[in-house]
């Protein structure tokens, strides 16, 4: 079936599926204060329900999965959900991003239930300042299980990096790391979020610089393909690993959103800095449901607006980058 369209033209390959808005990581830039529930919080999606959103989506068109948090391993019954995708025809990626903590225990695992590509948030490659960061004392057992995802011969693994002034320090050190590891080094732009706009004032810094800087060094952009995510990759002939660069402030980074979001509780999101976002859940409690559900998806894709606002300071409904995923 063609894919997902909506009112621009633009085609959705693309989902990303938040299994659990719960993080045991406190980034400043996300959760500073840590994960605080939220009162009468509604149940995460079952594995029956993320098994009928999956299916739903692959008779749509789209062949990508990325399961997200918080923290998608906070579940304990997530091998069991790779698994379930895995069995959706139609879906022929499934990546997570994940802090990595427990990469080392269970990346092979993970592979053999189906999943295909993994990226790590990794900020700093000193660990005081990984700890300062992330709150966490984890920095060796991250670094262990980046080890242990090239080794279960996952054939993509990237590394999510939220671009920050601090920085621009650190690139010699992070281009050195990359040079011999077959790694995706994605700078991400930081993002102004409702809860973060202290943070997001003192912090940010765009990638334009950092494009810039790369094209003298003589790194080249790649061809995008079109179940791709957002980032803008480079490559360079003396080096085994890659750079992306991800800049939601660029003007035109909306014109390629090939992507959707549906949240942990069910409900779908246009854009990650969207209002509210769309029930879903109340079709996703048995199979004969399925045609109403690709139905209100489908129909859904005329309210997707051509761009995020990010420029006019508009944060959306996104308290931190945990609620529905990043």
């Amino acid at each position: 079936m063609s894919a997902l369209t909506d009112t621009f033209q633009r085609k959705f390959y693309y989902l990303r599926l938040s299994v659990t808005d719960i993080c045991n990581f406190r980034c400043t830039y996300c959760l500073p204060d840590g994960y605080r529930p939220q009162k009468g919080r509604e149940a995460f999606l079952s594995i029956d329900e993320i098994t009928r959103v999956a299916q739903a989506f692959g008779q749509l068109g789209t062949t990508k999965i990325r399961l997200t948090g918080g923290e998608p391993s906070m579940r304990r019954d997530f091998s069991d959900i790779i698994a379930a995708i895995h069995q959706q025809p139609a879906i022929q990626q499934i990546a997570m991003t994940t802090n990595g903590y427990r990469l080392a225990k269970e990346a092979a695992n993970w592979r053999a239930a189906g999943l295909t590509a993994v990226n790590v948030s990794l900020d700093s490659l000193d660990a005081r300042q990984f700890y300062q960061i992330t709150g966490q004392n984890k920095f060796t057992e991250v670094m262990a299980g980046i080890d242990a995802s090239l080794e279960a011969g996952f054939p993509v693994v990237k590394i999510n990096v939220v671009l920050m002034k601090h920085l621009t320090q650190q690139l010699p050190e992070f281009l050195a790391w990359i040079k011999y590891r077959p790694l995706q080094l994605r700078f991400i732009e930081l993002m102004e979020t409702g809860e973060g706009s202290d943070h997001f004032s003192k912090h940010h810094l765009s990638g334009k610089h950092l494009r810039h800087q790369l094209v003298e060094q003589g790194w080249q952009i790649v061809a995008r393909s079109p179940e791709a995510g957002p980032a803008q990759i480079f490559s360079h002939p003396d080096y085994q690993g890659q750079i992306g660069l991800i800049m939601p402030y660029d003007k035109d980074f909306c014109d390629s959103c090939n992507r959707l979001r549906v949240s942990a509780v069910g409900k779908l999101h246009l854009c990650l800095f969207g209002d509210q976002g769309i029930e879903l859940r109340d079709l996703l409690q048995a199979d004969s449901q399925q045609s109403l559900l690709a139905a209100r998806i489908q129909s859904s894709l005329l309210q997707k607006k051509q761009t995020h606002f990010l420029h006019q300071g508009m944060t959306g409904m996104a308290r931190n980058l945990s609620y529905i995923g990043g």
